[in-house]
């Protein structure tokens, strides 16, 4: 049996925490105009043998809050003395958007689309910059946290490249039921990231502004599966399901103005021709269908119920597989976390992506 190595001090931004320990520390992302600094809390897990850097991180965009939750849960449940490698967890990145339950930043520009930075930048430029040169190049792997935007729902899902042997293995290992292979958006921590050679998973679940117990488990559950993947942690012999790749995704858009009634849900299979929702005049005497184009799974959806013309509306994701088989997985996906004994929420919304 070969003997585990042991792991080395972790040097952060001046700070050293031996192999075993975790030390709280602050990254100083930008100063408020009264030049008091405001900081990024990053809390480094180093563990006691040898191993990978993984980064999980959350709140790029300041209003989406259940990867907060699920970084949170991480950090009190990972002891350093079992753990191989380091973790840096960042549960809010955007701590400016996140004091103002906002998306974005003061300036109003999306923190992820301003990767790699710049230092003479834009303010969301130099916090790219800042957070990028300092905390997301030290990292072997990434898990980057997301939920839909307000009023937009996800299907838990991962969205990855999956062009990369790599990161294909630990999409896999997250085991959502929808893998998306999605394109390298530029500006984005995914894209630059794998750049460089780095491994990203982008998970979407659930809505902004929200606690969804589903999808906090499902996230949780998830990076503990990529870290047993990756080595990090103590392999689980149980066997894990097998998630679906769609071969492409489409949003379906509102033809009209008016008020939207759905009659699907995430998750559900949907076939061409079927009616996915009513729009209608508010005395309901003039009434549209939208309809499916072609078959397929619904992975996201608007919550709200007033639409103009334009607005997207559904995100129906299709797959070489039969939809039958993949609204299985789905349903089975749902019921394993929904179980899943937990940490219980004590504040929120449950919403059922189911």
């Amino acid at each position: 049996m070969v003997k585990a190595k042991k792991n080395s001090v972790f040097e952060f931004l001046g700070e050293s925490i031996s192999p075993g320990e975790r030390q709280v520390v602050e990254l100083e992302a930008a100063k408020l105009y009264t030049h008091s600094p405001l900081s990024i809390p990053v809390e480094i897990i180093n563990g006691k043998q040898a191993g990978p850097v993984l980064m999980v991180n959350a709140a790029i965009h300041g209003d989406e809050l259940n990867g907060v939750e699920i970084v949170r849960q991480l950090i009190n449940t990972i002891d350093a003395e079992k753990l191989k490698g380091t973790i840096i967890a960042v549960p809010i990145v955007n701590v400016l958007g996140f004091i103002h339950k906002s998306r974005y930043l003061p300036d109003r520009r999306d923190l992820n689309r301003c990767f790699p930075g710049s230092e003479k930048g834009s303010l969301a430029s130099r916090m790219a910059n800042t957070f990028f040169s300092q905390v997301a190049k030290r990292c072997d792997y990434i898990l980057d946290l997301h939920t839909g935007a307000i009023h937009r729902t996800n299907l838990p899902q991962i969205r990855a490249d999956l062009s990369n042997p790599e990161t294909l293995r630990i999409a896999q290992a997250f085991a959502t039921p929808v893998i998306v292979d999605a394109p390298l958006r530029d500006g984005s921590l995914r894209s630059e990231a794998e750049r460089l050679g780095i491994a990203v998973l982008t998970y979407e679940a659930g809505e902004a502004l929200r606690f969804e117990p589903i999808c906090i488990n499902a996230g949780f559950i998830g990076v503990q599966r990529v870290m047993q993947a990756i080595g990090m942690l103590r392999s689980s012999r149980k066997k894990l399901p097998t998630p679906m790749i769609a071969k492409s995704t489409s949003w379906l858009r509102a033809e009209n103005n008016g008020i939207l009634r759905t009659v699907v849900t995430l998750g559900e299979k949907v076939e061409k021709g079927q009616v996915l929702a009513y729009i209608s005049a508010p005395l309901g005497h003039c009434e549209i269908e939208l309809i499916a184009r072609k078959g397929g799974i619904v992975i996201g959806q608007q919550t709200l119920p007033l639409v103009n013309e334009g607005d997207a509306i559904f995100h129906l994701a299709y797959f070489e597989q039969d939809d039958q088989e993949v609204e299985q997985v789905v349903e089975e996906f749902i019921e394993e976390v929904s179980d899943a004994d937990l940490e219980p929420l004590t504040t929120g919304q449950i919403n059922s992506p189911s």
